[in-house]
């Protein structure tokens, strides 16, 4: 396949662009902070544990990028994507089972840890958080079309994900962490949020009705605004509840990269070829806040 944006690009970038690497914060940020705030309650930390779910993890986030090329070469919606796995390679078959090497991967690692536990409390989390993931894309279901993707994105990234960290480490389960949860889910599914800017001309013509596609462009740079304030005002709920340390609030160091997300946005929203780029700064903020986020329970005392 040719198309503009292919021969404007060269073909090293748009193999970097496929790999996402950015997007495997989304393994990272989860784990790191379900596991901070495991720590911050018990003061232990088993590191083989913390290393095997990280892995597996990113081997998820492979399967999930490969196989949404996969599914969605398959609707025809990525046609002038020209750093999708499938448009790249011309083998969609391979690709498709390269997406379940890594998934085997992924839930191996899992089941590891479980076998370790001698519990498989933590595989059935993941597991249905890799149900739920498929379902974004994966037929029969492509609730992603339906426009149900941030939601889903917010439970698998949010709730499932910290509550296997933190049971991974303690076996036992945290109201604190399931509030620090929703903070990560949402900054999360902002990053999704955001990829829809660009494509509403695409994803109308493949019949997916993504948020922005329902709302418009100019309400959907609203809501960008209010999804991204609510990282900053639950941090703040959660250390007057007494729920997360004090130190959580270093959160509001990644404020910067909040007001230039969401100026950013709402000064391009309609433009598509400026607008493209907004995902990666919400990947940008996902992980700084992230990283802030979790550090704040690290070194609480």
């Amino acid at each position: 396949m040719t198309t503009f944006e292919s021969i404007e690009r060269p073909k090293s970038k748009l193999w970097l662009a496929a790999i996402k690497p950015p997007m495997y914060t989304v393994a990272i940020i989860p784990i790191t902070v379900g596991s901070a705030v495991a720590y911050a309650q018990t003061k232990s930390l088993d590191l083989n544990i913390f290393r095997t779910f990280l892995l597996s993890a990113i081997a998820i986030i492979a399967w999930i990028n490969i196989s949404n090329d996969v599914y969605d070469s398959d609707t025809g919606i990525d046609i002038n994507k020209a750093e999708s796995v499938v448009n790249l390679t011309g083998n969609r078959n391979l690709m498709f089972w390269l997406g379940n090497l890594f998934l085997s991967l992924g839930i191996g690692g899992i089941a590891t840890i479980a076998w370790w536990q001698q519990d498989i409390t933590v595989i059935e989390i993941v597991g249905l958080a890799c149900f739920l993931g498929y379902t974004y894309q994966g037929p029969p279901f492509r609730l992603g079309y339906q426009g149900w993707g941030e939601i889903i994105c917010a439970i698998c990234f949010g709730p499932l994900a910290l509550s296997a960290a933190y049971y991974s480490q303690t076996q036992s389960w945290s109201i604190a962490n399931l509030t620090a949860s929703t903070i990560v889910g949402i900054s999360t599914s902002l990053i999704l949020f955001c990829s829809h800017f660009h494509q509403v001309k695409d994803d109308l013509a493949a019949g997916k009705l993504s948020p922005i596609v329902r709302m418009g462009t100019k309400m959907g740079a609203r809501v960008l605004s209010w999804g991204t304030a609510s990282i900053y005002l639950l941090t703040v709920a959660g250390v007057v509840s007494h729920l997360f340390p004090a130190a959580t609030l270093l959160v509001f160091f990644s404020l910067p990269l909040a007001f230039k997300l969401t100026s950013f946005v709402t000064a391009n929203h309609d433009r598509p070829a400026i607008v493209r780029t907004c995902k990666f700064l919400a990947v940008r903020l996902h992980f700084v806040s992230g990283l802030l986020f979790a550090l704040g329970f690290w070194i609480a005392r």
